[in-house]
């Protein structure tokens, strides 16, 4: 006869498998031991992915706001680049004097 994977003389009935390994409850503690280190671990890193993450979006949005600013800068005519800021009307009436005296 024939075993299950078509082995000769071999039955399913030796043995040869036994599910019955027995491990010790000091192996069982220390593969649990280990278990929850390395659950440690990865709750460690996926805390600091989260921080790294939440800092890259406020890096991300700081840029997108420098951006805009940069681009509403770029897109404002040479005059107005070149007029003095509103609010600042004395350097502007200080040139006009200056201006006139001359």
């Amino acid at each position: 006869m024939s075993g299950p994977n078509g082995d000769p003389h071999i039955s399913i009935d030796d043995g040869i498998i036994d599910d019955e390994d027995e491990f010790e409850e000091e192996e069982f503690e220390a593969i649990n031991s280990a278990l929850d280190q390395i659950n440690s671990y990865l709750d460690d890193i996926e805390d600091r992915n989260d921080s790294l993450n939440g800092k890259l979006h406020e890096l991300l949005e700081s840029n997108r706001e420098a951006r805009q600013e940069f681009k509403a800068q770029q897109l404002q005519t040479p005059e107005e680049q070149l007029c003095p800021a509103e609010g600042d009307e004395s350097s502007s009436k200080e040139d006009l004097d200056k201006d006139k005296g001359d």
